[in-house]
């Protein structure tokens, strides 16, 4: 498993110690470049210093027993190219002498020489370029020492402040740790810092909203309940009404009551299933571009058979071309409680209109019929759910409305209910 804290230790340690090497090498090259100046200048003054008049040639001096590697080479030579000197027979230098400076690579590396003209002499003074090397190695060495000692203080120190700033995320998960389902309060906010303060806010945001879709699964299931107890009690009781029929029509009547019962309730049964599988998972599936004029189409083939045993006139009156951005599936499903609803409230013999209308405001989705319509005192709880007016206890569940608001709500759509001549459902959605 992965850590923050050892994660940030060791990319800020290795930043340092690339920053510590990146120190090291600029002293260095700064070092080495101050070094060949003043040694180069060191050259020019040893040179000056030879002596200016003649002299026969001489033996070299008791320099040669010594090391070369810290110090000069001396050759002088007269005008006819005689060497009357040499310091360091050993040193491999060239017999020979280019005026001003050079640099020599030999078998035992590289030299810095400096040759010039003195009256009659011409001398050249010659100095390993390691010397120098060796001087900015060790002036970069003992600048960046102290640096790498203090490396474990710094990681001691970092893994201290990380871990003090990862204190309010353990805060945080030991809070959550605690609840339980029942207990989806927020999370305090007070003193926190900028950087954690945005994760908690979207922590809350999520407890409210599980907090609602439980409130509401509670109440749903509350309902449901209550709604299933009366149709099952009734078909118990048309059970044994049949059970204790004496007659054939008395038994007949009480397997009608029975079959109205089991229409009833699985019509409920569906309806609640439908509200379960779109509210859960509505907000999770991606809106994409819809038809509505095809969308009505499907919804009215779908819906025609059963229009037909009722002998209802269905069909689309206004087809526009109007598409909007939403949820397919659960804009059939919109479409099709509509129409079921329709279907249900309209008597035999009577009419379903389906329209679909385009503006400049949006798109119009509008199902009327020829039925009793709603009462204007009860168009406002008709998208409660198991709310039934009184005209229509017997043949709804209470959902339809219910179901058609929450996907409507879903798309930011809007819903009018008007008389024309039955009931008239408008649903606009807006241009997006």
């Amino acid at each position: 498993m992965s850590s923050i804290r050892r994660q940030l230790l060791l990319w800020l340690l290795s930043g340092l110690m690339l920053g510590v090497a990146a120190a090291g090498v600029g002293i260095y090259q700064r070092t080495l470049a101050e070094a060949n100046a003043l040694f180069d200048d060191h050259l020019k003054q040893m040179a000056a210093s030879m002596p200016n008049e003649a002299f026969s040639p001489l033996p070299p001096l008791q320099l040669k027993d010594q090391g070369i590697d810290d110090g000069l080479v001396v050759q002088i030579w007269d005008r006819d190219g005689q060497q009357l000197y040499f310091s360091h027979p050993g040193s491999l230098l060239p017999q020979r002498a280019e005026l001003g400076f050079a640099t020599v690579v030999t078998e035992r590396g590289r030299w810095r020489v400096y040759s010039a003209l003195a009256h009659n002499n011409v001398v050249q003074v010659a100095q390993p370029m390691s010397v120098r090397e060796r001087l900015a190695a060790g002036m970069a060495l003992r600048t960046i020492v102290p640096l790498l000692l203090v490396l474990p203080l710094l990681g001691a120190l970092i893994w201290f402040t990380v871990g003090r700033g990862l204190r309010p995320l353990r805060q945080i998960a030991s809070a959550l740790a605690q609840r339980t389902p029942a207990s989806l309060h927020a999370l305090p906010q007070e003193g926190l810092p900028v950087e954690v303060r945005p994760l908690v806010l979207a922590l809350n945001d999520l407890l409210a909203r599980l907090r609602r879709a439980l409130e509401s699964q509670r109440a749903f299931v509350a309902d449901a309940a209550h709604e299933l107890r009366t149709p099952l009690a009734a078909i118990q009781l048309q059970i044994q009404l049949a059970e204790r029929a004496k007659t054939e029509e008395e038994r007949s009547a009480a397997f009608a009551e029975l079959k109205q019962g089991l229409t009833r309730s699985t019509h409920l049964v569906q309806q609640l299933l439908t509200l379960a599988r779109a509210e859960p998972d509505m907000a999770e599936r991606p809106l994409a571009p819809v038809d509505l004029a095809e969308l009505a189409r499907l919804a009215v083939m779908e819906h025609a058979p059963l229009a037909a045993e009722k002998k209802i006139d269905i069909g689309i009156s206004r087809q526009a071309q109007a598409r909007v951005r939403g949820d397919s599936e659960a804009l059939r499903i919109m479409l099709g409680n509509l129409i079921d609803n329709a279907i249900r409230y309209t008597p035999d013999g009577g009419r379903i209109d389906v329209g679909i209308m385009a503006n400049d405001g949006g798109a119009v989705v509008e199902v009327a019929d020829t039925g009793p319509g709603i009462p204007h005192e009860d168009r406002e709880r008709v998208f409660d759910r198991f709310y039934r007016g009184q005209g229509s206890r017997k043949q709804g569940s209470g959902l339809g409305l219910a179901i058609v608001k929450n996907i409507a709500d879903r798309h930011g759509a809007r819903i009018t209910l008007s008389s024309g001549p039955g009931l008239r459902v408008s649903v606009k959605f807006p241009l997006r």
